[in-house]
């Protein structure tokens, strides 16, 4: 099943090692370049990782609004958060190559995908979101966050049976039973290990060591595509799937980044590091 896990964990173990507590990797407070009043442009634009695709459930664009403007409430905070780009050539030129792997490939792509009713791409990101709910049941779990686990363990319950598979979102529609994300990254983070050096992977988008670590653990451990589909080519289509249907439903958010920033790397580094910082805050 492609890479070994146990020859992964010494990878895993080595990263932990290198982060930081608190803030010892922490840069010199800076200018937010760009970044005010949470006027900010979804790094999920830029994040060819496939995973899950919330944002664009029926009422896709009232989670995405809330999930990125609650970081940026507080602006004096804001103006804190900052961290070492030690590989910003290297995270320059990854940045340029996932734009133009989005402007050239994937958007086209997505484009034509828009043939298929609204309804039936919503429905598709549904279903993805419910296969993720493992990562986010295990992740609130770790967290302690009880309350939290059990919304999940419901939602998942609720929507895998009376959903049909995830397809419809009886959870929420009929009890309010609202996604309560987390991931690796936001548990390492709650139990205090700092950010890291930022990083952008290619296809993936923006990182920091904590997050691409957390990203490792998730996708090896919990991520229920990797761990059930053995064939590499098989794995790799329904990632791409995901990508290609997520961002259909996507109001070319990273268009608008780009046309309104000055300096659009910068704009999307602050942009997620700060919203990284109030997921992990809540």
């Amino acid at each position: 099943m492609g890479m070994s896990r146990q020859c992964l964990a010494p990878v895993i173990i080595g990263m932990l090692l290198m982060l930081p507590q608190g803030a010892a990797f922490a840069a010199p407070p800076s200018s937010n370049e760009g970044v005010r009043n949470g006027a900010i442009a979804d790094n999920a634009a830029m994040d060819f990782g496939g995973g899950s695709a919330d944002g664009f459930e029926d009422d896709f664009s009232d989670d995405f609004g809330d999930d990125f403007e609650d970081g940026f409430e507080d602006e004096d905070a804001a103006d804190d958060i900052a961290i070492a780009d030690p590989l910003e050539p290297f995270n320059r030129a990854m940045f340029a190559f996932n734009d133009k792997f989005y402007f050239y490939f994937l958007k086209p792509v997505a484009r034509g995908y828009r043939v298929v009713p609204v309804p039936v791409r919503r429905s598709v990101a549904r279903f993805f979101t419910n296969v993720q709910a493992p990562m986010r049941i295990a992740n609130n779990f770790l967290q302690l966050k009880m309350k939290d686990t059990g919304t999940e363990l419901l939602r998942f319950g609720i929507n895998t049976t009376i959903g049909l598979l995830g397809f419809f979102d009886p959870a929420r529609a009929y009890w309010g039973l609202r996604r309560k994300d987390e991931d690796f990254g936001q548990t390492l983070g709650h139990y205090g290990i700092g950010p890291g050096f930022y990083l952008v992977l290619p296809f993936y988008g923006s990182y920091t060591l904590r997050d691409g670590t957390g990203l490792l653990v998730d996708t090896l451990y919990l991520d229920p595509i990797y761990r059930y589909i053995d064939n590499l080519w098989i794995r790799l289509t329904v990632r791409g799937y995901n990508m290609v249907n997520s961002l259909s439903l996507d109001r070319d958010t990273y268009e608008a980044l780009k046309r309104d920033a000055l300096d659009p790397y910068a704009f999307v580094k602050n942009a997620y590091i700060q919203h990284r910082a109030a997921q992990i805050r809540e």
